[in-house]
């Protein structure tokens, strides 16, 4: 009996490995038509550019490790790039996506089979368009489970649901885009925000259509979240609800109790929650959190609602939670400064402990001459935006295609370490003299193996803000933040050394710093990047170079048959 006991073992065991090496060889292949599609919010009719006709797009399932081919048929009228948000793509940037850093843009008609590669990454990523302002509604989730076999670190929930957050605009989104770019000033705000491409009930022509989850009650319950918003921050909370955050950013965290969360745009967050309430319904919402009193924006708020399974009185309103207040800077910093890596022996970590290479970029909002003074900004200028007092100029080519082919004065490799002046980045009043920045197509580049501190500072030019940064090719850990200008003697002696998050987009607090580490182990082309799309728009950007290593498996591989050419 024992004998035929360890035979079903070993047989499964090799049909599990069977499974594994197979989906090496035959990765799991996803067909995506960018298309435009009609659709209805706000009591109009509107055509917008979709994946397959979906809106928000389709989800992608996979797990850890695993490869996937993405046949992208662009048949809209514009070209584009889809862009895996938080898969770091070993060796692999030909299909990161951002245009003109890794990619040219997919021309209409065209085709472009993406290879996505995983690695690492575990829990909730997202891909979207990475080009112009097309991502507002080509976007979708990126579930990625443990590997076959594996377990989550947490109780399995008894269900999994979707939290798209995102922004309409009953106005055409490049239409929008558009307009703030010839007239130099801030972009029209949306004019609704969305739970899953609904905008709830709380808005006209909405109810029927607000998202609506049924739940039972004993039972706990996931939540993948990402902020797709263009432009917003956002408050959730659950009515009469505790949440508990286990992962962000595609990796795993020390389960975090709270009454609600805050998500920057670009990020991810993954919530349980357990039906303990009393039989009945229960809102989901979401309203923005905006530091800065003196810019337009959407400030609404979005629903969804949780039901009990045998919930019967349909006509009684749903329970609302309490959000913070829409300027509730404490929240937000409490929030996400109480986020910390999982660090467990399943899920270590590892935070460079020796730094070769040490960075503090400022990150902040400019203004630059428009003729006759007849912009939109202050004082008749144009809005800008700049790392390190640059503001990046796109190039002609893709810089990955320039780097790789060798082909000189795409870009230049002179991009800072530190700022080129040093002042009270803070202040509340700073001489307009610094307002205006460079315009270059600058990279930092970096050896194979670098151990990277980077200081993102935030500035107080023309209006300080939180600024949610993203980088490409990487995780890094969130070793510090805090408020007020970086001081390098004493503000590094309270890092977080031992359990820093590992994300991928952290918000920078507005007149603040955040201090990440990461390690230069990936070679290839990198972009970094403000995730609030007006300020990418202006210029909030730079880019990494991560040279080959010497030894095998430490180099960019070849580009595929079928990358998309520069026109």
């Amino acid at each position: 009996m024992k004998m035929v006991m360890v035979l079903h073992v070993l047989g499964f065991l090799l049909v599990l490995g069977f499974i594994r090496s197979q989906a090496k060889f035959f990765p799991k292949v996803y067909d995506y038509e960018v298309k435009e599609a009609t659709f209805t919010r706000l009591c109009k009719n509107k055509t917008i550019l979709t994946v397959n006709g979906e809106f928000p797009g389709p989800t992608i399932y996979a797990h850890r490790g695993d490869t996937l081919i993405v046949n992208v048929k662009n048949r809209g009228n514009l070209g584009i790039t889809l862009h895996w948000h938080g898969v770091k793509q070993p060796r692999y940037p030909w299909s990161d996506g951002p245009e003109y850093i890794t990619q040219c843009p997919i021309q209409p008609g065209a085709n472009f089979s993406q290879k996505i590669v995983l690695s690492d990454e575990e829990g909730t990523l997202w891909w979207h368009a990475h080009s112009d302002w097309s991502r507002a509604t080509v976007h979708g989730l990126i579930v990625i489970r443990p590997k076959i076999g594996r377990p989550y670190p947490f109780p399995r929930p008894y269900a999994e649901f979707p939290i798209i957050l995102g922004e309409w605009w009953r106005q055409d989104v490049e239409a929008v885009l558009l307009d703030f770019l010839k007239t130099g000033g801030d972009p029209n705000s949306s004019d609704a925000l969305t739970i899953n491409g609904q905008p709830g009930d709380l808005y006209p022509c909405s109810p029927a259509e607000t998202t609506k989850f049924i739940v039972q009650h004993g039972k706990t319950y996931m939540l993948r979240m990402v902020n797709a918003a263009m432009n917003l921050f956002m408050f959730l909370a659950i009515g009469s609800h505790k949440v508990t955050v286990v992962g962000t950013d595609g990796a795993y965290t020390k389960p975090l109790k709270s009454k609600y969360v805050v998500i920057s745009p670009g990020q991810t967050i993954d919530l349980l929650f357990k039906a303990d309430q009393p039989i009945g319904r229960y809102y989901i919402a979401a309203k923005p959190y905006n530091s800065q009193p003196f810019i337009s924006f959407d400030n609404t708020t979005t629903t969804a609602i949780i039901e009990y399974r045998g919930y019967r009185k349909k006509s009684s309103s749903p329970v609302f939670p309490h959000l913070p207040k829409v300027n509730d800077t404490t929240a937000s910093v409490n929030f996400t400064g109480s986020l910390r890596s999982l660090a467990s022996r399943a899920h270590p970590i590892n935070v460079p402990m020796k730094i070769n290479r040490n960075f503090l970029f400022t990150i902040s909002i400019n203004t630059v001459p428009c003729p006759n003074n007849s912009c939109q900004g202050p004082q008749g200028l144009r809005f800008a935006a700049s790392v390190n007092n640059i503001t990046f100029e796109t190039t002609r080519i893709s810089i990955l295609n320039a780097y790789y082919g060798r082909i000189k004065g795409v870009y230049g490799d002179n991009f800072p370490n530190f700022p080129p002046l040093f002042f009270n980045f803070t202040a509340d009043n700073i001489s307009d003299s610094l307002q205006t920045p460079l315009n270059a197509s600058e990279v930092k580049v970096l050896e194979y193996g670098d151990t990277v501190e980077l200081v993102f500072q935030g500035t107080n030019l023309v209006a300080g803000i939180d600024h949610p940064m993203h980088l490409h090719g990487h995780s890094f850990y969130v070793v510090g933040w805090g408020f007020g200008n970086f001081n390098k003697s004493r503000d590094p002696l309270n890092y977080n050394l031992v359990d820093p998050p590992l994300q991928q987009t952290i918000a920078v607090p507005k007149n603040g710093w955040t201090a990440i580490r990461f390690k230069a182990d990936n070679p290839g082309v990198w972009l970094m990047h403000c995730h609030l799309e007006r300020h990418i728009s202006w210029g909030m950007e730079m880019t990494f170079i991560t040279k080959n290593g010497r030894r095998r498996g430490e180099s960019i591989l070849p580009p595929p048959r079928d990358m998309p050419p520069c026109t």
